[in-house]
């Protein structure tokens, strides 16, 4: 079979590197934008220099503006926000918490039992000639390995979060200065999330597989099966991360629009909106820490995924580290291809003129994938040996190296094309949106039957794509190709979360403007930030969806395999009992969810309206509004309402693992997979769209886009109406829903040993 060229020490050296110019390139990005001052000095004397050529221009565009009023105002805003989002996670993680701890006895009684918690040494699972480590350290190494998973999983939240509320009035300040800058703050402060994640997810994975090695020695099976805790860990918060980020920021959004913009007819982050605060506290822990925990959690399953897949194949069984490795060299060559990429927004093309925001960000992603496709080419020929062997269902198939990088490829380029369907399908530039934002010409009615319309045939072509992706992958390397598939979709996550969390920079930085009173072309700048961020969002939940696909179905077959399930087949009672089951799950799932959302939004509204209606001067400017009670209202609705979502996704694999058995439980994981990613393809576009089609009408910067406004005329509260109907689609259950589909995987998997034991206690009785 061969040896790879490069060598075990070799990559010992390359995997961790990587992750620490990883973090080291977040922390200078980071000392960046922090060297934009949320103190009036550096304003004042930038206003009076005229070494970078905008000293007059600040002057002219600041004229009538105290300078020091509005950087403190800005100061002051960004403070609330940032308390506000850090007080909001601080309440959740104290649930999460409980939960985490919770869950980890559930894995350690689970996985213990199979064996009676005996430390006796067993056969192993698809050797039965060798021994291996005994059950009970599956158990206490699944354990840690969840536990791992979950505290990076926050981690990765959090400190998104604190570098969005860092940075969102930093952009504002620059965008005084030109729409390029302001831009090069956004998007910098995106890369210290990308990056920050990408390099932290790899490092923690790498030291936890070489100090499990420590102990698991040879046993390679074992070692990497308890490895897989590691994932579930990770999409456990992701799902909370999500669920309760979602519904806050999506209740106070839905709250501040109907009744600021429709009953009001107040512009959007009005400081006089009582839920403007909320609003933008949500942007953070929603599209920022829930995206975060959601993307991570793909990464570490996809990981996880090929790694079981590959320790019982060739480079397993040969112990070959550095093939072993293949999934995390990847990860470590995205990190340095992101970095590159990063340069280009950044560094050697500056943004003039709004138009060219969009295309920048869209650059970023062909760059990425173009110079990772070489850096996959590179890899695999070094660290994949020529020809090897991958378990496939109880036998072992022979893969050569270039069907391997065929496999990552055509991954990363689905991946693409996802992204970029996506962007058609939900920018105002192109036709489908303009005609959901031309069907409001007849009212609200019509523009949801069009928006509908659009999120269903825009699930067309990315279904084409996984497919293609899926049949290619599984025809060249069986399910380790679907692992790898996933992590080529994945290998540009950097630069993936860069563009992903701009958006809600940008989107807080128009929001600051407007509450800070600054003049209207900054205002109009920050929205065109916002617009090109609104698509980019989009995309990137394009991407989260399609990864998504891909890693439960690597996970899937995992889990068939070490369930010991010969056939998975859809004619028997078992398992199309559960193929049903699992079909109407997502559906379920974002019934509870968009419930929530309409629940909490419901209160904020009556709040919003309360204080409109009784404090004196607020309509006026003469008063302040309780911006705490909003807050309050939002923290309160989404930790309560995030639980049973939450306990549906994480029990049904219990349940029907124990009470089913693995047969039914297949096909329940098999109906969730293919129902899922369908409905959050559909729900994420349909209300990219509607948002796209409002700021369509709102920027009304083409001839078109006039003659169905200006704000407050009836096409716009139409559009208004479609925007807020379709917020928890895209914001909530869509989002959602792709870590639904991973998370009921990698649980099947991790609790694989006790179902295939233990599991089917009703067919057993009866």
């Amino acid at each position: 079979m061969g040896a790879a060229m490069l060598s075990e020490m070799a990559t010992e050296i390359v995997v961790p590197v990587c992750a620490v110019i990883g973090i080291a390139f977040s922390l200078v990005q980071w000392v960046m934008v922090s060297r934009v001052k949320l103190t009036s000095e550096r304003h004042a004397s930038s206003a009076n220099s005229s070494k970078n050529g905008y000293g007059d221009y600040l002057i002219e565009e600041e004229e009538g503006i105290n300078d020091h009023s509005v950087v403190t105002k800005c100061a002051d805003i960004q403070n609330a926000i940032s308390e506000g989002a850090t007080s909001f996670l601080f309440t959740e993680y104290q649930y999460v918490g409980i939960f985490m701890i919770a869950f980890a006895i559930l894995i350690f009684l689970f996985l213990g039992s199979v064996e009676g918690f005996s430390m006796k040494s067993q056969p192993c699972t698809y050797d039965k000639e060798k021994m291996c480590k005994p059950a009970l350290a599956t158990a206490i190494f699944s354990t840690v390995s969840f536990l791992l998973g979950a505290i990076t999983s926050v981690l990765s939240g959090f400190l998104g979060m604190k570098i969005a509320t860092y940075a969102n009035a930093r952009t504002t300040l620059e965008a005084r200065k030109g729409v390029g800058k302001a831009f090069i703050v956004a998007f910098r402060s995106g890369a210290v999330m990308g990056f920050l994640l990408a390099a932290n997810g790899l490092l923690v994975l790498y030291i936890a597989i070489n100090l499990f090695k420590l102990y698991y020695g040879d046993d390679w099976e074992g070692l990497f099966e308890a490895i897989t805790g590691y994932g579930l860990g990770g999409s456990s918060m992701a799902l909370f991360g999500r669920v309760g980020g979602g519904i806050y920021t999506k209740a106070a959004d839905v709250g501040a629009d109907l009744v600021g913009k429709v009953e009001r007819n107040i512009p959007e982050d009005d400081p006089r909106n009582p839920a403007v605060i909320a609003d933008n506290v949500g942007d953070n822990v929603g599209d920022i820490a829930g995206m975060g925990s959601d993307l991570f959690g793909s990464y570490a399953e996809s990981s996880c995924a090929a790694l079981v897949v590959a320790s019982i194949s060739s480079f397993g069984i040969n112990h070959d580290f550095t093939g072993m490795l293949y999934p995390l060299l990847i990860s470590s060559v995205g990190i340095l291809v992101c970095l590159i990429t990063t340069l280009f927004a950044t560094d050697l093309f500056e943004i003039k003129v709004v138009k060219e925001i969009e295309p920048a960000l869209k650059k970023q992603l062909i760059i990425s994938t173009i110079l990772m496709t070489v850096g996959i080419a590179i890899v695999t020929w070094i660290g994949v040996p020529s020809s090897f062997t991958i378990y496939n269902f109880g036998v072992q198939k022979v893969v050569k190296n270039w069907q391997l990088f065929l496999c990552v490829g055509v991954g990363l380029w689905a991946g693409l094309i996802i992204g970029f369907v996506t962007e058609y399908y939900t920018s105002n530039a192109y036709s489908p949106v303009q005609d959901v934002a031309d069907s409001c010409r007849t009212g609200a009615a019509t523009n949801v039957i069009f928006g509908l319309a659009l999120g269903y045939k825009s699930v067309i072509i990315p279904i084409f794509a996984i497919a293609i992706s899926i049949f290619v992958s599984f025809s060249f390397a069986a399910m380790y190709g679907i692992a790898v598939a996933a992590l080529g979709m994945l290998s540009t996550i950097a630069t993936g979360l860069a563009i992903d969390a701009y958006g809600p920079i940008s989107d807080n930085a128009g929001g600051i403007a407007e509450m800070a009173g600054m003049s209207h072309r900054i205002r109009e700048r920050t929205d065109a930030l916002d617009a090109a961020g609104n698509t980019t969002a989009a995309i990137g939940k394009g991407f989260a969806i399609g990864s998504a696909a891909l890693v439960s179905l690597a996970l899937f077959g995992a889990f068939v395999s070490r369930a010991a399930i010969t056939t998975v087949d859809v004619l028997t009672p078992k398992v199309f009992i559960g193929l049903i089951v699992g079909a109407m799950l997502p559906y379920w799932f974002s019934a509870m969810t968009m419930k929530s959302v309409g629940s909490a939004a419901l209160k904020m509204v009556e709040e919003v309206r309360r204080q409109f209606n009784t404090i004196p001067g607020l309509m006026e400017g003469h008063a302040k509004p309780d911006y705490a009670t909003c807050v309050k209202i939002s923290t309160d609705a989404s930790i309560k309402e995030m639980i049973p979502p939450g306990a549906l996704v994480m029990l049904t694999p219990l349940i029907v693992g124990t009470f089913f058995g693995v047969e039914t439980l297949s096909g329940v994981l098999a109906g969730a997979l293919v129902s899922g990613v369908q409905i959050a393809i559909s729900a994420s576009n349909t209300g990219g769209a509607w948002d796209n089609a409002k700021k369509y009408i709102e920027a009304g910067v083409s001839k078109h886009a006039r003659t169905l406004g200006p704000k407050g005329s009836d096409p716009h509260k139409a559009a208004v109406i479609g925007d807020t109907v379709g917020d928890p689609l895209k914001d909530t259950s869509g989002p959602s829903l792709n870590i639904l589909i991973k998370l009921m995987a990698v649980e099947s998997l991790v609790f694989a040993p006790f179902f295939a034991r233990h599991g089917g206690l009703l067919f057993k009785i009866f």
